[in-house]
């Protein structure tokens, strides 16, 4: 196995024009524990740590441009005011050790379903940020999971950074596993306020061959928020409303059964932190109740 380490960006884009099969590697915290595992032995390794224009992040016309190094630790401690929803997944992501290493770019070119902060992208309208020899392109989230740990690069891409809007309402992060951290999700879901455009992003993770969003029930929120004037007033959401919300989110979901929860019990539990992250966000746009992650 070769190991190559370019030092800037254009040389890492040669180098994987010349060898599209060699797999990157920043934190490692995923592909190192394929090669541990013997799961996977690819021919080259691209290390990209030495690549410093991936580690840095910037703000711009409403909009963060998050560079595909920026580690987990980064994100929460500088990034939770603009992106608390990508901060709040970013908390439940391994350990204090993962979370310095693990990076949002890792987590998408990993493109497992469980990956915790996959349904913060979606739900938040994210773009991926691919970049080859060829040139630059943006990928929207919803288009970017193709399958199970399957995703829409080409062969001689990277992934150098992800845009987001700076949220312009309450957002939202939750999960269900034996333990907040250091575990892999059983489920998880987030949801993103739009009040500025009167819509709502909702997505879950865990509980489908890639992250999805809940689109019916996106739908049904910003429409019954804007046709009885919350958005304006303010006022609680209905009981009823919360839980038509939560039972459209668990329809998003296609479950299964495996070792970590049934089918059965995936949409259930998301049908419950659908309604609880709901509660919190609105709580958080009334004004009157601190943020819960």
């Amino acid at each position: 196995m070769d190991f190559l380490r370019p030092s800037s960006l254009g040389e890492a884009l040669a180098v994987k024009a010349e060898r599209p099969g060699a797999v990157p590697i920043a934190g490692g915290t995923d592909v190192m524990v394929e090669l541990n595992f013997d799961h996977r032995r690819p021919a080259a390794l691209l290390d990209l740590t030495g690549i410093a224009e991936l580690t840095e992040w910037s703000a711009g016309h409403g909009t963060i441009r998050l560079g595909s190094g920026v580690p987990y630790v980064r994100v929460i401690g500088e990034l939770g005011e603009r992106l608390p929803a990508l901060a709040m997944a970013s908390r439940t992501v391994g350990s204090p050790q993962i979370r310095n290493r693990g990076t949002v770019g890792g987590n998408l070119g990993a493109a497992s379903p469980a990956g915790d902060t996959h349904p913060v992208l979606l739900a938040s309208g994210a773009k991926v940020e691919a970049a080859s020899v060829r040139g630059t392109r943006l990928i929207d989230a919803d288009d970017f999971y193709l399958g199970v740990k399957r995703n829409a690069l080409e062969p001689d891409e990277l992934i150098t950074a992800v845009h987001l809007p700076s949220a312009p309402g309450p957002q939202q992060f939750a999960k269900v596993g034996t333990r907040n951290a250091m575990v892999i999700a059983v489920c998880s879901f987030a949801v993103a306020l739009h009040p500025e455009r009167e819509a709502v992003g909702a997505a879950v993770g865990s509980a489908a061959p890639t992250p999805r969003r809940a689109t019916a029930a996106e739908e049904f929120l910003a429409a019954e928020l804007s046709d009885t004037g919350l958005w304006t007033t303010r006022a609680p959401i209905a009981d009823s409303v919360r839980r038509r919300f939560g039972e459209l989110a668990a329809s998003a979901a296609a479950p299964i059964d495996d070792v970590r929860g049934s089918a059965d019990y995936r949409e259930h539990a998301l049908s419950v932190l659908a309604r609880r992250t709901l509660s919190w966000a609105w709580n958080s746009y009334q004004g009157g109740a601190r943020s819960c992650a």
